[in-house]
């Protein structure tokens, strides 16, 4: 796997290293140690697989809050996403700054979000499926979201909106005042 660092410290775009033969590639997607090595969570305990029928389907922006924050590890496995992670640890000196990346089933590239983000993901295309792993398990007591066209992000989603969540629509916006 290739690591390329983005503008938000312990946000990385993940390249597979693609060994292609007449039978098709192999290539790792996982390996605890190499994670560790770039100083990321390698801590895995849960795997989810998100299907979305139509593109402009935006999903997000979630977060767990402490003690049960999470980092997680995305990839597109069919069509095609483009992936966000906003900044929302409060030391932090990009706090609420955004990166985002075109993930697809082509790229094989994946996007490892640590924990004190928020995440979310808007479909390119019919038909997609995307594949996450996390470094904690669901606590609905924990979960929050922030709205995904809050001004104080300034998100510049490559779509129109087609499909949101009602829980998703409505999060209300961040309160930049607040510490």
């Amino acid at each position: 796997m290739i690591f390329h660092a983005t503008e938000l410290d312990g946000v990385f775009i993940v390249e597979l290293e693609i060994i292609e033969d007449d039978r098709g590639f192999f290539a790792c997607s996982w390996a605890p140690h190499e994670f560790e090595q770039h100083g990321l969570n390698p801590r895995l305990v849960r795997c989810n697989v998100s299907f979305n029928k139509r593109a402009g389907t935006l999903r997000g922006m979630h977060f767990q809050t402490k003690p049960h924050e999470e980092a997680k590890l995305v990839r597109c496995t069919q069509g095609a996403i483009y992936d966000v992670a906003i900044d929302l640890r409060s030391n932090s000196p990009t706090r609420y700054r955004w990166v985002g990346a075109e993930l697809t089933a082509d790229n094989h590239r994946m996007l490892y979000i640590p924990e004190g983000f928020a995440h979310g993901y808007q479909t390119l295309t019919d038909r997609t499926e995307i594949s996450y792993q996390m470094s904690e398990g669901y606590h609905p007591e924990s979960a929050g979201g922030v709205r995904w066209d809050d001004p104080a992000f300034g998100i510049k989603w490559p779509l129109p909106l087609t499909v949101i969540a009602e829980r998703d629509a409505t999060y209300p916006p961040v309160d930049l005042k607040v510490g």
